[in-house]
């Protein structure tokens, strides 16, 4: 550790406190840290990991701690999306095609491409499952699992929330992302595709990956008026930032009426000139970084 807070400070990083660096490098790991140090570096992609002067550790370090505070706090309201996509996406399914079966055929789906077919995805989720609502159908006189008869309501809570979300965007050969987005009283324009930017951003916060300076690869077409309300609370951001699937997160959420939404508290939090909103709002790539 000793070694890594030498190469830290001879590339020209100010640590006031070495002992409180060690302890913090110890608990988070110098590789993580560095995608957040990248930032105010002259050039690191070409080389040059020299820190512009006077850049301090606990400027970084704040930073940090701030991402993973942010990372928390969506845990909660994207847990609850979720949960409530599970209940909509089987209560369209049961009230239209029936609760058992029909979900489970693959010309329920439409699938492109080569990759793993959604009902396989569909299926190998339940097969997973040690859920006793679950077991009970893998057992059978045949001794082979016969999903045949169990109800869309039970596999939904089987089903990941990235098999949960090709399903709405694929299920009853297209039409299930506009019946569940009606059923949640939400846009239908692009709602299958802001459901993957919602899976995208919640599988980024349970893996610990930083939200800082990250472009959302899945990020779906927020709606013009919720983007537009936004930005009158928060400021200018990209289509493709944290900040505008947060956005849209909160859109779901009030108009469900399940949870606050998250944008008022991250305006409470940061101001909107600080290195962090800056970061969520206009994510760039070190290299057009400019500190």
């Amino acid at each position: 550790m000793e070694e890594q807070i030498e190469l830290l400070m001879r590339r020209g990083l100010v640590v006031e406190d070495e002992s409180a660096c060690s302890v913090f490098l110890t608990a988070n790991n110098y590789y993580r840290f560095s995608g957040y140090a990248r930032y105010f570096q002259q050039a690191p992609h070409l080389g040059d990991d020299d820190f512009h002067p006077g850049t301090r550790f606990h400027e970084i370090r704040a930073i940090y701690e701030a991402d993973e505070a942010l990372r928390t706090m969506l845990a909660a309201p994207l847990a609850c999306v979720e949960l409530l996509l599970r209940t909509h996406t089987a209560r369209v399914i049961a009230n239209v095609h029936g609760q058992c079966g029909r979900y489970l055929e693959e010309d329920f789906y439409t699938d492109v491409g080569q990759g793993e077919r959604t009902v396989e995805s569909c299926l190998r989720d339940i097969e997973r499952s040690k859920e006793r609502h679950i077991l009970r159908f893998k057992t059978t006189d045949t001794g082979a699992p016969d999903f045949s008869e169990l109800p869309v309501w039970s596999a939904v809570e089987a089903w990941s929330f990235g098999t949960l979300s090709k399903c709405i965007e694929r299920g009853a050969l297209g039409t299930l992302a506009d019946a569940v987005a009606t059923s949640l009283g939400v846009a239908k324009g692009g709602f299958a595709y802001r459901v993957r930017a919602l899976v995208y951003l919640r599988n980024r916060c349970a893996h610990h990956s930083r939200l800082w300076h990250h472009s959302v690869i899945d990020a779906g077409p927020t709606p013009n008026n919720v983007r537009v309300k936004a930005k009158k609370q928060a400021g200018q951001f990209e289509p493709r930032s944290v900040l505008d699937v947060v956005a849209s997160l909160d859109d779901v959420l009030v108009r469900s009426g399940t949870a606050n939404p998250v944008l008022p508290v991250l305006i409470q939090q940061h101001r909107r000139d600080s290195q962090f909103w800056q970061g969520l709002a206009r994510p760039q790539n070190p290299r057009d970084h400019k500190s």
